[in-house]
């Protein structure tokens, strides 16, 4: 009999479909008391499954989950003050809790970085259902650096495949397109 190949606990049985009436809620870290509260308003973008180092993942996860919502809808709006930045040189300044150490949500902070204005957050904090499902699993060969057996790897890009998500170990094509959109702006190349 095969071992089953966890990605995450909200995965594992399938993906489930965005709600129509979803318009935002609320994030909640794990904490019992004084839970750090973020509201989003409006439905997550780009939802994927991320196999990176960096993201938080809940216990039993091989792969996190991660969204966007432009930075304007975002707001902490309770117990800010246990937030704290996990990693000061990182591109993406995730805010943790500093008692449970769930990360809230992520920003960049450098108005040249393609991403400017979008904020990363882990949707199934959300305490309402019906954000958008994961589209596509990115940076799936750095859960080796994780402690995943390489030899694994094509079962695990398998086991990603049949759940719907499109293994890649980047971001999506649409994605990457506009990273590289950005920099052939930023350096100012003429359109074909």
């Amino acid at each position: 009999m095969s071992e089953t190949i966890r990605i995450h606990p909200l995965v594992d049985q399938g993906l489930k479909p965005s709600s129509a009436q979803f318009s935002g809620g609320t994030l909640v870290c794990h904490c019992k008391e004084r839970p750090v509260k973020v509201r989003v308003s409006g439905q997550v973008a780009h939802d994927h499954a991320c196999g990176c180092t960096k993201c938080w993942k809940p216990p039993g996860a091989t792969f996190s989950l991660v969204a966007v919502v432009p930075r304007d809808k975002l707001e902490v709006i309770e117990n800010g003050d246990k937030l704290a930045i996990v990693d000061n040189t990182a591109a993406i300044q995730r805010y943790a809790c500093t008692a449970c150490g769930v990360h809230m949500y992520g920003r960049i902070e450098n108005k040249n970085h393609p991403f400017y204005g979008l904020d990363f957050v882990h949707p199934e904090l959300f305490q309402e259902p019906g954000w958008a499902p994961p589209e596509f699993a990115a940076f799936v060969s750095s859960v080796i650096e994780s402690g995943y057996k390489p030899e694994r790897m094509g079962a695990l890009r398998s086991r990603l495949k049949e759940i719907g998500l499109e293994p890649y170990d980047c971001l999506s094509p649409p994605l990457m397109d506009a990273i590289a959109a950005h920099g052939a702006k930023a350096s100012s190349v003429p359109p074909p």
